[in-house]
């Protein structure tokens, strides 16, 4: 991320505080790899460009578009078309959301201005939880929510796709309702309530696109987060069914400090495994990911898409890439929308619902990077 240009860097401060509404300059940083002084010079262009508004230790999106509420930006964009409502809209009583994800910083932005601009349509309040990936924090952020008085809660647990037993035990034991954001019950006929993307799809997608494009091996780049086992499970279902070469490398090199040593081996192996085994595209979960990769190939003298085609798994700043990248797109401020939906539809309602489950296939955008027609 250090070595992004200024103008990405800008252009993605834009969008992280237009989908988080308020952040802070250390947050920023280390999201983006870089200094607190850099953040600041960048929140001082922006500020005069009229982008963004400077307060106290951070900043906000521009008043003028949506309002001077922060809040009122995750409203901007339209409201998708969720699950049906089961009855007109109450006014009265105040509800209070309990909502708990991983990260302030990557991907759950986005779910969180979804999970807000419904909160505002339906005049709820939002309590926030953050674990920053730290499984032991589960428990004591939901019983942090439960002592804060919440109605509800909307859980994006720190571990894998799979909710633990133990915290799933822990909602039950609560008595009050819950939605899970990404994340589903361990036992697969657990009668629980999700939204979640479906990323086998997503993966398989992405794979048939550079199948089309010709490519009879394509390789994969995962990094040890709670998607990339079912990133692995789509990749190699496209590799199976769509009969293609099963030698292309596939790589996960765990979380290793972003911009290490350990890092930057693991990409440079990956090249290396891809050029040995005649592997001219890969899928690459994250975006940062194949940033760095396409970086490290120009290095080689190598080129994208001509000697490794990319497609990258999130688009949180794939079109800001050099080559801009082609990238699998899950929905997530819409799944913000529905998990909230769900949840207070459940409060509201005068008699319970039955029990909803929602799986949304994310979308291939086509760029440059993978060397096929938009």
């Amino acid at each position: 991320m250090s070595g992004m240009l200024v103008a990405q860097r800008q252009e993605l401060l834009v969008r992280e505080l237009q989908a988080s509404g308020i952040a802070r300059i250390p947050e920023l940083a280390a999201r983006f790899g870089v200094s607190a002084g850099t953040i600041r010079r960048d929140l001082a262009d922006l500020a005069l460009a009229g982008r963004v508004t400077r307060i106290r230790g951070g900043a906000m999106p521009a008043t003028g578009l949506a309002g001077t509420d922060p809040a009122a930006h995750a409203t901007a964009r339209p409201r998708p078309a969720g699950p049906p409502a089961t009855g007109p809209e109450p006014a009265a009583e105040r509800r209070t959301v309990g909502l708990l994800v991983p990260s302030a910083t990557y991907y759950y932005p986005q779910v969180v201005a979804g999970v807000r601009a419904v909160a505002a349509e339906r005049g709820a309040r939002i309590v926030v939880g953050l674990t920053d990936y730290a499984q032991p924090r589960d428990l004591q952020q939901i019983e942090e929510l439960y002592a804060s008085g919440v109605d509800g809660l909307l859980i994006a647990s720190a571990g894998g796709h799979r909710l633990s037993p133990e915290t799933l035990g822990r909602l039950r034991s609560g008595g009050r309702p819950f939605v899970l954001l990404e994340r589903q019950p361990p036992n697969a006929y657990e009668p629980c309530e999700f939204v979640v993307t479906d990323h086998r799809q997503g993966a398989y997608a992405a794979v048939r696109h550079l199948a089309e494009l010709g490519h009879e091996r394509v390789a994969l780049f995962t990094t040890g987060s709670p998607t990339a086992a079912l990133v692995r499970e789509g990749h190699a279902a496209a590799v199976g069914r769509l009969g293609l070469v099963p030698s292309a490398p596939v790589t996960d090199c765990g979380q290793p400090t972003r911009g290490s040593a350990e890092a930057a081996k693991a990409y440079e192996e990956f090249i290396d495994a891809c050029l040995a085994t005649g592997s001219h595209a890969a899928l690459v979960h994250s975006d940062h990911d194949a940033i760095e990769l396409m970086q490290r190939m120009r290095s080689r003298g190598l080129r994208t898409p001509d000697d490794l085609a990319l497609i990258a798994y999130d688009d949180e700043i794939a079109a800001l890439a050099e080559v801009p990248l082609t990238s699998v797109a899950p929905p997530k401020q819409e799944l913000g929308d529905y998990a909230a939906r769900l949840l207070l539809e459940r409060l509201e309602a005068a008699e319970p619902p039955p029990v909803r489950q929602i799986i949304a296939q994310p979308r291939l955008i086509v760029r440059q990077s993978c060397g096929g027609a938009r």
